[in-house]
């Protein structure tokens, strides 16, 4: 919101306050000033000459040799090639670039010479400094700009054109649609610098007749369109706006265009209330509807584009047609025209999401839109209804009918809070008095009345106490507020059992040569088919996001798999020979409802530890890692399960992990079809493993086990066996059979090959026996070794190897 300081002079005085000074007081008192800065800063050195004499260029068709009247004494001497300066210019006043003057845009002038001629400067059109032509509708569109007769020669030209001007350039949050106004801004500035405020009522005189005999209104969403006001104008006069109106507007950052126009981006800017004036010859039967749009309807809007509307936009529309999106853009079909002899003037209130979803929806953001959707105060749209029709009669543009057609729907009562100080004081660290806070309250239009705060209508964003709170706060100052600690004891921080055994997994990763990799937890479905999942894989279940960035972002994935091949495949691209990365990552897992994810509940999140290597480790150097994130952990009691089925990995080299027969995870060389879709080459390998089974697993006991004072005795044991039993399992029966002696168990050998008969192993383990009290005899560790031989034997028809 820009705001040329000298407007607010119309609502309250702040004499002897600089630039600067405002700057940083209305940002400390919550009014966030972005920068305050002069108007015609580039320019310099330009000022008014009038025209003394002109002649042709001796060596040049269309150059011209002008002397004029700077105000200097002598005559200066300029060459121009403007096509509007004719000897008939002389007595012109027009604006003057002398030499080491400055133009906007960082134009530097200077003396020089233009086929052989001085010329001591330019001559310059309102382009030149900046100006649109709705700034100097007198002026010539393709030449220089010649100024209203009785100009002063050898004036500042900042001065002439409005350009002495200093703008505060406002940051508005969307809470306080209130202060993108000039009003609201001054509200703001008068209580900041503790200085009088008054807005005052505008007046409107009439010309008799009444509105009623010539139009009606009928508004049948109410909900949609709390309020709305209108009023008619008639023998209307399009000319442009005076001077001083397309000052204000243009320091606002508004383009004059003419005087009706501009009546309405002037009471705009001055309200914060939009409006839009319509030509009453285009309403069929004088009649006003506003209602929700049809679905097929169209409109084309002022700016020239067709616009399909739905039935959840509000159109204001007459007996046959819309003729304006509500809150965004008018309709051509009811444009001011130059030859438009009566105009309805329309000041509304809409509802703000209302007009948010359908400017959103049109692809239109305009200046009405932007305001509407913050939400803005039905009490308004009477002032600026009338203050409009004032600025009409006090510019000659029209006749105002006598009568307002007002449709109010709104609610009438005030909002109320409880006032209470001392909850105040007490949420702000203050001690101030009552009557210091009413005050405050008081400077920014709140009344207080039995305990009670009214809350203006304007101040939309007002709710609860601490809302008020803040208000005191903003207007005693914040950086008068002390600083304090808050009461009570001082808790150290520490990690939850849970982080920590987190953070112990990842140190396990990094110590066996793990990168951290990190990926988005939204995926496309594509990412199923790429690691195999069969169609009717109730894994493929996922949570789709409302308003993704696009399909490749469209789910919550139930599975970090893929984002880990992605990883590995990017690093296999770019030619890294080997990569082992790990991820802490989550994943999202719906509740079902009737074969979907029901959209009513939220995923069930639980992070999963994936790993993925190619080029460095093997399938037991990974079986390792897991086994040593176990150890690390303290938890006990894990297996690992051959695994044929799972789509993702190599049949023949993918395990399960178990822990006391919960399956926790997965582990494997990933399928060759699978990693051909990543363009990975090689042994891929990875793992998944659910944290929150780990964690549930873990033995929080951990014991302390002394040196062992006697020696152990190692017996070494060979068997052939079928080929498919698993070596885990015959290890297992081996740890039962040899009873409490038994150390350790390690598998040292698997052979197959010559001397092996066909479908059959040799599988080879050693033996590591001790007692905590004394030393092993024979005996015992033979006894032992008979009772595991005699258990594989049994359970998987083992033969001891000769």
């Amino acid at each position: 919101m820009k705001l040329p300081l000298s407007w607010l002079s119309d609502y309250t005085d702040i004499s002897g306050v600089t630039p600067k000074e405002y700057d940083a007081r209305l940002t400390m008192s919550g009014s966030k000033v972005e920068e305050v800065f002069y108007l015609g800063a580039e320019i310099e050195n330009v000022v008014t000459g009038k025209v003394l004499s002109v002649i042709d260029h001796p060596d040049s068709d269309h150059l011209k040799i002008c002397q004029l009247d700077v105000g200097q004494g002598e005559p200066v001497q300029i060459v121009t090639g403007a096509p509007n300066v004719t000897p008939d210019s002389v007595g012109e006043v027009c604006p003057v670039a002398l030499h080491k003057s400055t133009l906007p845009g960082g134009v530097k002038i200077t003396r020089g010479k233009l086929r052989g001629e001085v010329s001591n400067g330019m001559m310059c059109s309102f382009q030149e400094l900046g100006l649109t032509h709705g700034c100097v509708p007198y002026a010539c569109e393709n030449g220089i700009l010649f100024l209203p007769a009785g100009t002063p020669v050898g004036e500042d030209i900042k001065k002439v054109l409005g350009l002495d001007e200093y703008v505060a350039d406002f940051e508005i949050t969307s809470n306080r649609p209130d202060c993108l106004s000039v009003i609201g801004l001054a509200r703001e500035t008068a209580a900041t610098f503790d200085r009088p405020f008054a807005v005052k009522s505008p007046l409107v005189k009439g010309v008799g007749d009444d509105i009623n005999k010539h139009m009606s209104v009928e508004v049948k969403d109410p909900d949609l369109c709390p309020r709305y006001t209108a009023r008619l104008v008639r023998n209307i006069k399009i000319e442009p706006s005076p001077v001083w109106m397309r000052e204000r507007l243009h320091a606002s950052g508004v383009r004059p265009i003419n005087n009706i126009v501009d009546i309405t981006n002037y009471v705009m800017l001055e309200y914060g209330q939009p409006m839009h004036a319509f030509d009453y010859s285009c309403l069929s039967d004088g009649k006003i509807v506003v209602r929700r749009a049809r679905n097929g309807e169209s409109i084309q809007t002022l700016d020239g584009q067709d616009h399909d509307l739905t039935d959840k936009m509000l159109a204001i529309c007459d007996n046959d047609k819309p003729v304006a999106v509500a809150g965004v853009m008018g309709g051509a079909n009811s444009e001011i025209e130059d030859d438009t002899k009566t105009v309805v003037f329309e000041s509304a209130c809409f509802h703000g999401a209302t007009v948010r979803v359908t400017a959103k929806a049109l692809g239109m953001r305009t200046e009405a839109s932007g305001r509407f959707e913050k939400g803005l105060d039905p009490r308004m749209t009477l002032d600026t209804v009338n203050r409009a029709c004032e600025l009409v009669e006090q510019l000659g543009a029209g006749e105002v009918i006598d009568g307002i057609i007002d449709v109010d729907n709104s609610d009438p009562n005030p909002k109320r809070l409880p006032f209470e100080p001392d909850k105040m004081n007490g949420l702000l660290g203050l001690s101030l008095s009552d009557a210091e806070q009413q005050a405050y309250l008081e400077k920014l239009g709140f009344t207080v009345e039995s305990g009670e705060v009214i809350v203006p209508s304007f101040r939309t964003d007002i709710a609860r106490m601490c809302d008020l709170a803040e208000e005191v706060a903003r207007m005693y100052g914040y950086d008068k507020i002390p600083t304090t600690l808050y009461a009570g004891e001082m808790v150290q921080g520490e990690y939850t059992p849970r982080q920590q055994a987190e953070r112990a997994a990842a140190l396990v990763c990094r110590e066996a040569g793990f990168d951290e990799a990190m990926s988005h937890s939204f995926i496309s479905p594509k990412f199923y088919d790429m690691i195999g999942w069969a169609e009717d894989d109730p894994r493929r279940i996922s949570t789709t996001i409302l308003n993704p960035l696009g399909e490749d972002f469209s789910v919550m994935r139930t599975t970090v798999l893929p984002s880990m091949l992605e990883s590995l495949a990017h690093n296999h691209a770019h030619r890294n020979p080997t990569a082992s990365l790990y991820e802490l990552g989550t994943i999202y897992t719906p509740s079902i409802k009737d074969g979907k994810a029901d959209p009513d509940v939220l995923p069930h999140e639980e992070k999963v530890l994936t790993l993925g290597s190619y080029g460095r480790l093997s399938f037991f150097q990974l079986k390792g890692v897991i086994e040593a994130l176990c150890r690390e952990l303290n938890i006990k009691g894990v297996q690992f399960v051959p695994e044929k089925a799972n789509p993702s990995y190599h049949p023949g080299r993918c395990a399960n992990v178990l822990i006391g027969g919960e399956q926790v995870g997965v582990f494997g060389t990933v399928h060759p079809t699978v990693a051909d879709r990543y363009g990975l080459s090689g042994e891929v390998l990875a793992a998944e493993l659910r944290m929150d089974a780990l964690f549930a697993s873990i033995d929080p006991s951990k014991l302390y086990h002394p040196l062992p004072k006697f020696p152990a005795s190692t017996r070494d044991i060979a068997v052939l066996v079928d080929d498919a039993i698993p070596a885990a399992s015959m290890q297992a029966a081996i740890e039962k059979a040899a009873g409490t002696i038994l150390e350790s168990v390690k598998l040292f050998d698997v052979y197959k090959g010559k001397g092996i008969p066909e479908g059959k192993k040799s599988v080879a383990y050693s033996l590591s026996m001790r007692a905590p009290d004394r030393t092993l005899t024979d005996e015992e560790c033979d006894k032992a070794m008979k009772n595991a031989l005699a258990a594989l034997e049994k359970s998987f028809g083992a033969v001891l190897r000769s």
